[in-house]
């Protein structure tokens, strides 16, 4: 701490009374015609932390005069001279009374004894470098006796990151909640901040706010329609027929989205509902032993055509024309296949009116004169309505 300056004051005088108490009379004495006066009183001059007077006194010591004027010192006062010095005439007694600061620097607490008498004077004396700072009481406030607690918070360049942007700012905010005031920066209810608001102000300082956003959303998927195969009897072994077409179904699910700073950094499933259940595929594959081969008839005299024409004679059936018939339901191609595989060969024959007809195995597979022939046996029994869109083209 630092001492102020002791400044001594020599009081010239002209002229004064000196007084000797001496058995309670007056003595003067007289020599050589002059009249010389000698007295042990003498004049100083107090100052006691900044209130001067004037003090007529016999003491001996610098302490007997503070006592005399019933000043006590403390641990921490100082007096100039030291209390044991002899005092002269015309002397000046100089007492500063030690005050107790309590200072809390930028959020650092320390406790310092000084003689200053104002706040400005102890933070001169303390090497404070106060410009620009934020005092809790004014420069020019008295250090009373009892001392004084002062917090001072120096500028402070820091930073605040938010919305895209780095903000730059020279503060006296002692915390997180100030540094957010002074910047001006909102904080939503959610929004995430680096730092807890009572956290302390240091130079360079960094905080950052991340806005947050929630929000739901939608999806619809696929539920695949799965297959299953039974066994039947009323199909020959290897043959295989769909009698249920699978049908994919569909579910929504629902999520709940978080955004930081607009990127989506949760997606949460909280729910599905199922909007349409899938359909299951059935296959049938025939477990029925095939019949042996039915002998194949004789051929009919006229000319055999792979179109279609010709096969066996049948009776009322050997003059239609059945090569045309051939190209409307097939393209004149005795082994083509339905899409759906349910309809066979040259005429389109479903493997139930095949064998109706005495046909076996499977009717793509058997020769143009067959199919040919089994046609005509089927218009024998049923007429050209077996066709109902080709059956006029006979």
């Amino acid at each position: 701490m630092q001492l102020h300056q002791l400044v001594s004051r020599t009081l010239g005088k002209t002229s004064r009374t000196v007084r000797i108490a001496a058995g309670g009379s007056a003595l003067v004495v007289v020599v050589g015609g002059t009249a010389a006066f000698t007295s042990l009183d003498k004049d100083v001059v107090l100052d006691a932390d900044g209130r001067t007077s004037e003090v007529s006194t016999f003491a001996g010591t610098v302490g007997d005069v503070l006592e005399a004027q019933g000043i006590s010192l403390g641990a921490h006062d100082v007096v100039a001279p030291a209390p044991e010095a002899e005092i002269a005439d015309g002397q000046t007694i100089v007492v500063r009374y030690g005050r107790q600061l309590s200072l809390t620097l930028d959020g650092e607490q320390r406790t310092y004894w000084t003689t200053a008498r104002t706040v400005d004077e102890a933070l001169a004396d303390l090497d404070v470098r106060a410009d620009g700072a934020k005092l809790s009481a004014s420069r020019s406030e008295p250090l009373g006796r009892a001392g004084l607690a002062l917090d001072v918070v120096t500028p402070k360049q820091a930073a605040v990151v938010h919305d895209g942007q780095q903000q730059q700012l020279t503060t006296t905010a002692t915390d997180v909640a100030g540094l957010l005031a002074e910047s001006g920066v909102a904080v939503r209810p959610g929004d995430e901040v680096s730092a807890a608001p009572e956290t302390r102000i240091t130079p360079g300082f960094q905080l950052y706010v991340v806005r947050v956003d929630r929000s739901t959303s939608t999806e619809v998927v696929a539920l695949p329609h799965g297959s299953r195969t039974e066994q039947t009897d009323r199909l020959f072994t290897g043959e295989r027929e769909v009698v249920t077409a699978g049908v994919d179904g569909a579910k929504t699910l629902t999520f709940a989205d978080v955004f930081r700073d607009g990127v989506r950094t949760q997606h949460d499933l909280t729910g599905e509902v199922v909007d349409a259940a899938p359909v299951e595929e059935v296959v049938q594959v025939g477990t029925k032993p095939k019949p042996a081969p039915a002998p194949a008839p004789a051929p009919a005299p006229a000319a055999k055509s792979s179109g279609g024409s010709g096969g066996g004679s049948v009776s009322g059936a050997d003059g239609l024309d059945w090569a045309a018939l051939a190209r409307c339901e097939s393209g004149g191609n005795p082994s083509i296949v339905s899409s759906s595989g349910k309809y066979h060969g040259l005429y389109q024959f479903s493997v139930s009116t095949w064998r109706a007809v005495g046909g076996s195995g499977l009717p793509s597979q058997a020769s143009a004169e067959e199919q040919t022939y089994r046609a005509k046996l089927l218009y024998q029994r049923a007429g050209a309505g077996q066709w109902p869109v080709c059956g006029k083209k006979l």
